[in-house]
């Protein structure tokens, strides 16, 4: 596991930061880096741990980073003429093909 001390992390967190490692691992990414890289993530999406240190409530679990896909969606090909989307397509369509056949 990544340094530190865990114990304010909360299960949730914890099952996080191991799918994240997982995922780079899967990758071909060494499992120390892997670790460290899936604790870093917990923290920029959560603040870092959730649990209270002394009297009071955890803080809410929310995911700002994992959300923010999406907001200037639309506005690249929004300013483009039909025969530029038409041929930036044709193009990603050649690419496919080509990375197809050479795998």
């Amino acid at each position: 596991m990544a340094q530190g001390d865990k114990s304010k992390y909360t299960d949730k967190q914890k099952r996080k930061a191991e799918h994240i490692a997982e995922s780079y691992e899967a990758r071909g990414v060494p499992e120390n880096e892997a670790d460290a890289r899936a604790w870093a993530t917990v923290n920029k999406d959560d603040g870092g741990g959730k649990k209270p240190g002394g009297s009071g409530r955890g803080k809410r679990t929310s995911h700002p980073a994992a959300h923010k896909g999406g907001e200037a969606g639309g506005k690249a090909s929004g300013g483009r003429t039909a025969a530029e989307r038409s041929a930036s397509a044709k193009k990603a369509a050649a690419t496919r093909k080509a990375n197809a056949a050479g795998a």
